[in-house]
């Protein structure tokens, strides 16, 4: 496993973890489980750390992605045992990506972004749990697409005010007459909301697709990614319980456990 040395570090990935929009490792599976998925996202946060790191040049981050990568390539097997490495080379392809790419042109600029960025989790996952095949990747891919896309709805006045980056299509912007600048304001203007509407829209859809994924899985992978759908479904709650008001000091776009869980519930009860 991923060897988190100094207790200040596992307590942060451990805060980190209980911020994101779902559960990364529910305490009901079994350690055989958790353990890795635990090891997987401190991997994958250290590789986003890399490429948001503020002290650094676009150019030393991309030396450091490139460092991090070889050490990857000689040490693996006793990383993440039994856990394929290829997901999170492309993590570090998406960093790379995001030390030029700051603006994205369109909807399938951005599915391809998802591809390097969100998608190789959702392989990881299904990895920890043996249950492979492209069927499930496809579904699997629709769900953390659909979890990137609510994450950059909520951030988009961090990622543009912390990272100069702009993960709302271009094309999108322009059509409701969004100018990226009012991604700098303390107020959500209205057009803004209706764009915001419109992505969360999109966002929901692609867990729909995905959310049969949950019924074809058994055991234990199925009630982990039963989580995952469910913490998105629930960021979409949120989102429109605040009526895409994301500027405000006081917004609360955050899902709420409740209803992650109610979500989740509702996921399981359905049979094939």
């Amino acid at each position: 496993m991923i060897g988190l040395v100094a207790t200040g570090l596992v307590a942060d990935t451990q805060a980190r973890e209980r911020a994101e929009n779902f559960p990364v490792a529910l305490r009901a599976l079994p350690a055989r489980y958790r353990a890795p998925l635990h090891a997987a996202y401190a991997l994958a946060r250290r590789i986003d750390d890399i490429g948001d790191d503020p002290s650094r040049t676009p150019l030393q981050r991309l030396d450091a992605l490139d460092a991090l990568e070889a050490e990857l390539r000689v040490s693996w097997p006793s990383r993440v045992p039994a856990l394929p490495l290829d997901p999170f080379l492309d993590l570090i392809a998406a960093n790379r990506d995001d030390q030029t790419l700051t603006r994205i042109a369109s909807y399938d600029e951005l599915l391809g972004y998802c591809r390097l960025s969100a998608n190789p989790i959702g392989r990881v996952v299904l990895a920890v749990f043996g249950a492979t095949g492209p069927e499930a990747a496809a579904l699997s891919d629709d769900v953390c697409t659909a979890l990137q896309i609510l994450e950059h709805c909520q951030d988009v006045g961090e990622d543009l005010r912390d990272r100069d980056r702009v993960y709302l299509p271009a094309d999108d912007l322009d059509r409701y007459g969004v100018r990226a600048e009012q991604l700098r304001a303390h107020a959500t203007s209205p057009e803004l909301r209706l764009l915001l509407a419109f992505e969360v829209d999109r966002a929901a859809a692609l867990l729909r697709s995905g959310g049969p994924l949950v019924r074809r899985l058994r055991g234990w992978a199925r009630v982990a990614v039963a989580g995952y759908v469910a913490g998105g479904r629930a960021t979409v709650d949120a989102l429109r319980r605040c009526d895409f008001d994301v500027l405000a000091a006081d917004a609360d776009v955050s899902p709420r456990r409740r209803d992650v869980a109610a979500h989740a519930a509702r996921l399981l009860a359905v049979r094939r």
